[in-house]
């Protein structure tokens, strides 16, 4: 299986769909465990003002036949900073990216979104059901709580 990003030099994608995510064979088949991966500095653009928003995403998934490769999924997120969408368009899309491409037994994403127009947007999405027996810790994010 050849890989795109590890071990070679990679540019960071122009945009979330140039982005190429590298899957390699899950080390534990047959065992439902979770893998979680954390960004707490995300950016993207607002689609009305162009402004940069930022949030942490919290991604967590139960591995099928493959795992995806922390390096392509760090250069996928960073290809969002030049995007621009509405948070529940990111969030989702981000989710479901992976979910059609890795094919895990189960996927969510909490992306925890910082104050746009003073409201902070939260945005959740999962798969569908966790497997029996599937230890999922709790995000970890506490609610948006301001300055005091």
């Amino acid at each position: 299986m050849a890989l795109t990003h590890l071990g070679q030099t990679s540019a960071l994608p122009a945009s979330p769909d140039e982005a190429v995510l590298d899957y390699v064979p899950n080390p534990r088949p047959g065992r439902p465990y979770l893998v979680r991966f954390t960004a707490p500095e995300f950016t993207s653009l607002c689609p009305v003002t162009g402004q940069p928003d930022f949030a942490h995403l919290v991604i967590d998934y139960a591995p099928g036949g493959t795992i995806v490769e922390s390096k392509s999924l760090k250069l996928f997120l960073a290809s969002f900073r030049n995007h621009a969408g509405f948070h529940e368009a990111v969030t989702v899309g981000i989710a479901e990216r992976l979910t059609q491409e890795m094919q895990p037994l189960w996927l969510r994403i909490g992306g925890y979104w910082y104050p746009r127009g003073g409201i902070p947007i939260d945005v959740f999405w999962q798969s569908g059901a966790a497997p029996e027996g599937l230890w999922i810790p709790d995000q970890g994010v506490a609610p948006y709580r301001g300055r005091g």
